[in-house]
């Protein structure tokens, strides 16, 4: 039953944005939109998705990772080594960020476009979302801890951290992106830490 007596300011923030014809919308109005619902987050983490962000490479699977690489040295360098076992490497990168006072300890931020290894999907007999979820699933686990895979859609981006919401969106430079869909979500947590990695 609901105590109207109780002032509970926690519920977290979202902001969203969609065009059902495919109008691509700049990051900055997603920022923005977010930016009112300050109170909503308390700056334990916040992230946007963005879908439509990659038409250059919008048939391969942009994989994001952090990388905890002070905790667990040569992560990097394992987890890709595991990557080109299983996927094509089309490109990659670290992922576009800024200084940003508010964002502090952040881990290494790469982008991977890719496509499943076909031997090996044949030889897997899953489907290539069952493929690829598979491998996020195994990055995601302890035997790859210290790496971890926050986005792999194709033609999508996930862009997440530890801070407020528009705080991120900042340190990410969303609004060099457009996209047909965005959300954006602001945390609340009250039981649990902010982290990078989750």
């Amino acid at each position: 039953m609901f105590d109207k007596t109780i002032h509970n300011p926690s519920g977290c923030a979202i902001s969203g944005i969609f065009s059902k014809k495919g109008k691509l919308t700049g990051g900055k109005t997603i920022i923005d939109s977010i930016r009112v619902m300050h109170d909503r987050s308390n700056g334990l983490g916040g992230g946007f998705a963005g879908y439509g962000i990659y038409p250059d490479n919008k048939n391969d699977y942009a994989f994001h990772l952090f990388y905890d690489e002070i905790k667990f040295p040569g992560i990097q360098q394992r987890t890709e080594e595991f990557i080109k076992d299983h996927f094509e490497i089309v490109n990659l990168s670290r992922i576009p960020t800024r200084r940003h006072p508010a964002i502090t300890n952040k881990p290494l931020i790469m982008r991977y476009f890719l496509q499943p290894n076909m031997d090996r999907l044949r030889h897997s007999q899953l489907d290539e979302k069952e493929y690829v979820r598979r491998y996020v699933v195994r990055i995601n686990s302890d035997e790859y801890a210290g790496a971890f895979v926050f986005s792999s859609g194709k033609n999508m981006g996930i862009f997440k951290g530890v801070g407020f919401p528009e705080d991120i969106g900042e340190f990410y430079e969303l609004e060099k992106y457009s996209a047909y869909c965005w959300t954006a979500h602001g945390r609340y947590p009250t039981n649990t830490p902010g982290w990078w990695g989750g």
